[in-house]
């Protein structure tokens, strides 16, 4: 597997880092350009749609977003709202205004980021929490997530997890994709906890979590409403369909529970 070692250069680093926040933000903003999926918010913070993206990573930004979501409306659901949202690394992702606009806001929602990007203080931790993770987890060392995925177990008794990054590491389209990333100075520095859906959930498990489940995102794919895929498949055609699969393969949802109040969160995704 490609080298791991954290760069010298924080600042570089974290600089590579936040580049990831306008790229993913980027691909949303074209994907919904083609009618992927509805966003009112992403326009104003990607003004123009940009260059054309492949179609895979079109639907799999659409898988992402879809998924992520599917697990997002399942815990406000099951808590009545009655609970709190931590998105951490936040970028500009416009959940909060998709809640808003849906009539199912929780009563507190905060956003955690590098200071220049948004900087928010977290502290009631009485209600049900729910923490978002979308591709932050991977850029901390195991050591420094495992802390963290601690110490949220350990603060808050009724609790959920949603974590969407890397998985599968270990094989040569893996590999690709950490030099890839490498060449741009950015280093996945968890990866070695991407390795399977197993190492994903193991992290949780082993931080004091009651339970933990992993998917790959082809898996979440296919249990999207399939009226919608097909609608979504008809928008671009798209030639390399193995790769969509290998892609999709290479990224997870894990979701880890503490449920002290008996919600019910273990069951949460729908059957």
């Amino acid at each position: 597997m490609a080298s791991k070692q954290p760069f010298a250069d924080s600042d570089i680093a974290d600089e590579a880092v936040r580049a990831t926040c306008d790229d993913a933000s980027i691909c949303k903003r074209f994907a919904t350009s083609k009618g992927y999926w509805t966003d009112l918010y992403v326009q104003y913070f990607v003004r123009q749609v940009g260059e054309r993206k492949a179609p895979e990573i079109n639907r799999g930004y659409y898988g992402r977003v879809k998924g992520m979501n599917l697990l997002i409306d399942a815990f406000l659901k099951k808590t009545q709202c009655d609970c709190q949202v931590v998105n951490l690394g936040a970028g500009l992702d416009t959940t909060f205004w998709r809640l808003k606009d849906e009539n199912i806001m929780p009563k507190k929602f905060f956003e955690v980021d590098f200071p220049m990007i948004v900087a928010r203080k977290i502290h009631n931790i009485k209600l049900p929490t729910l923490f978002l993770s979308e591709c932050v987890l991977v850029y901390m060392t195991p050591e420094q997530s495992s802390k963290l995925v601690h110490w949220v177990a350990d603060a808050f008794p009724t609790a959920m997890f949603i974590n969407y990054e890397q998985v599968n590491m270990n094989d040569r389209f893996g590999e690709i994709m950490i030099e890839n990333l490498q060449r741009r100075q950015c280093n996945l520095a968890g990866v070695d906890l991407c390795q399977s859906l197993d190492s994903q959930k193991e992290r949780f498990l082993s931080a004091g979590w009651e339970s933990a489940n992993a998917l790959d995102m082809m898996t979440v794919y296919n249990m999207l409403p399939q009226e919608d895929v097909a609608r979504i498949e008809c928008l671009e055609f798209l030639d390399e369909k193995e790769l969509l699969q290998q892609l999709l393969q290479h990224y997870c949802i894990c979701w880890a529970v503490k449920d002290k109040l008996n919600l019910g969160e273990a069951s949460i995704l729908p059957s």
